[in-house]
């Protein structure tokens, strides 16, 4: 290993200075010359006249990429909860390697920062929230997180999939609810059918709204 054009061997540590640009990291000085840079969290036991061997270093830095995967993982999850192969395709696509990856979703699990039930629950709610859809389509996009069968068969459990299809139609509906019956049978029903209903509850749901509006419209006549 090298540092400022040399070989790393047994190194004293002279200074241990925060870097400018990130005051997340230290800059690691070895008998006076720069030797390499460090999370703060992997330098935080380094004191200055402290020997580091080739060992140590190597030790160091393997603990610092974990380090900085770690930091990658929590930006992703700033943003929303995610699913533990959501994490780890993202830290694969930084480059990191397979035992830094199982390492900081070991971490984050044992944090309660990645748990897949917790994830597709929060998913799922999310929605029948905003954007309700069948028990197939959600399935199918919690298989596409990388979330297991066994999980999601759990979570789906009290999935009353006519009350969302309910609440789906009722969303829509009064962007339909001037167009002739049949029309608007047809139009609520593809509607329904795109987030993935079967036809039997399309079939109630789209009577049941049509039912609705004509009990209004008898109501304002």
């Amino acid at each position: 290993m090298f540092y400022s054009g040399h070989y790393i061997g047994m190194g004293k540590i002279t200074s241990l200075t925060r870097q400018q640009q990130n005051q997340n990291r230290v800059n690691v000085y070895l008998d006076g010359e720069f030797a390499f840079g460090l999370a703060l969290a992997a330098a935080v036991y380094l004191k200055i006249g402290q020997v580091l061997t080739p060992e140590d270093i190597v030790a160091l830095q393997a603990k610092d990429v974990v380090e900085k995967a770690r930091q990658v993982a929590y930006r992703l999850l700033e943003y929303r909860p995610r699913s533990c192969a959501e994490v780890e395709q993202h830290l694969r696509q930084k480059g990191f390697a397979a035992d830094v990856i199982s390492s900081v979703v070991m971490r984050l699990q044992e944090a309660s920062l990645l748990d897949d039930e917790a994830f597709a629950r929060y998913w799922i709610e999310q929605r029948e929230a905003f954007k309700p859809r069948s028990r197939m389509a959600l399935q199918q996009e919690l298989l596409q997180k990388g979330v297991a069968r066994a999980v999601i068969d759990t979570v789906l459990a009290d999935l009353d999939e006519t009350d969302t299809a309910r609440r789906a139609a009722e969303a829509h509906m009064a962007r339909i609810a001037n167009l002739p019956e049949e029309v608007f049978r047809l139009q609520l029903g593809r509607f329904l059918q795109r987030r993935g209903f079967h036809y039997d509850i399309i079939k109630e749901i789209t009577s049941e709204m049509w039912q609705i509006i004509s009990e209004n419209t008898d109501a304002t006549a």
